[in-house]
């Protein structure tokens, strides 16, 4: 079983052994560093169509940066607890899924205040990763900081702040995506080491009829953050296995893009014609020895696979 670091909420994925297997690489990627952060855990890359930037964040330093496209850092700001997820809102400013549920914040960071507490009454629990839907509503995942079966949920924030459940019997929520139509919504529970499909209903927010898409064996790593380009393929982030996996609808794999680092963190597409993929990633518990065999671990990476994405939702409150 895996073991976490006291109060990080983080698994020791060094006991994974390394990964073993042969499948095409994209000979497009190009894999490049665009962002130098040395973060502990790099998560959630979003690309804000309204100001042609990149947000993300470091989980477990609670930190929120913004880079143009060049790769030139705008700002950065602390929340003071983890952070998991920043989406721009409708409104102005940044909706944040932090460890005591769901807060706002100005572009700048300030204003912070929680909104919604999301299992703030639930002390061993966090929020983790979190995306919008196609009407606007915030999908955002808690998990258990000792990493308890079961201990968590997939919610629904709507832009009144009401929340409801979507998914329960959840151990690590992880990545949501939408297919280009919104019909579908796939979802990433990393304890199942898989992708799992639900038909969804973007008039009630609601999802339904949950089956397996993809599984992906334990030594490729474990699937964590993910994204859906226009054609409804799936690329998702294999931490601990160095790659992001592209997927067809039907969860064929179609193409693989190797990274410089392990412990790969999450995706989205962005950049002017939207055909850049981000790639975060961690430097969590890497030894010195690793650090020196993996010297951009932490660091936001950029590369073009060959595919277009689509632009993504901001919050609707």
């Amino acid at each position: 079983m895996l073991k976490a670091r006291p109060g990080s909420g983080i698994p020791d994925y060094s006991v994974f052994p390394k990964a073993r297997w042969h499948v095409t690489r994209s000979a497009s990627a190009g894999v490049e560093v665009f962002a130098d952060l040395h973060a502990d855990v790099g998560e959630a890359p979003h690309w804000d169509e309204r100001t042609r930037t990149l947000l993300s964040v470091d989980l477990t330093a609670g930190a929120v940066f913004r880079y143009e496209q060049s790769g030139r850092k705008l700002g950065s700001f602390c929340v003071g607890q983890e952070v998991g997820a920043a989406v721009p809102r409708r409104s102005g400013g940044l909706v944040l899924a932090v460890r005591d549920g769901i807060a706002v914040a100005s572009d700048a960071g300030e204003g912070f205040a929680l909104a919604a507490p999301v299992e703030r009454d639930i002390p061993g629990n966090r929020m983790n990763d979190a995306k919008c839907d196609p009407a606007g509503r915030l999908l955002a995942g808690t998990m258990a900081f000792d990493f308890s079966p079961h201990s968590a949920v997939l919610y629904r924030v709507e832009p009144d702040w009401s929340f409801a459940q979507v998914v329960g019997d959840v151990t690590q929520s992880n990545g949501i995506a939408w297919s280009p139509s919104g019909s579908q919504m796939y979802f990433i529970d990393s304890a199942t080491q898989g992708v799992d499909v639900f038909d969804y209903d973007t008039g009630t927010g609601s999802a339904f009829n949950r089956r397996r898409l993809v599984t992906i064996d334990r030594a490729r790593g474990i699937p964590d953050g993910m994204t859906v380009d226009s054609r409804g393929n799936l690329w998702v982030t294999c931490f601990g296995g160095a790659t992001v996996c592209c997927f067809s609808p039907a969860g064929v794999q179609l193409d693989e893009v190797v990274f410089p680092v392990t412990q790969v963190t999450s995706c989205a597409f962005g950049g002017p014609d939207l055909a850049n993929l981000y790639v975060t990633s961690a430097a969590y518990r890497l030894s010195s020895d690793q650090l020196k065999r993996e010297p951009h671990a932490g660091a936001t990476f950029v590369c073009r696979p060959g595919a277009v994405g689509m632009p993504a939702s901001s919050f609707a409150g």
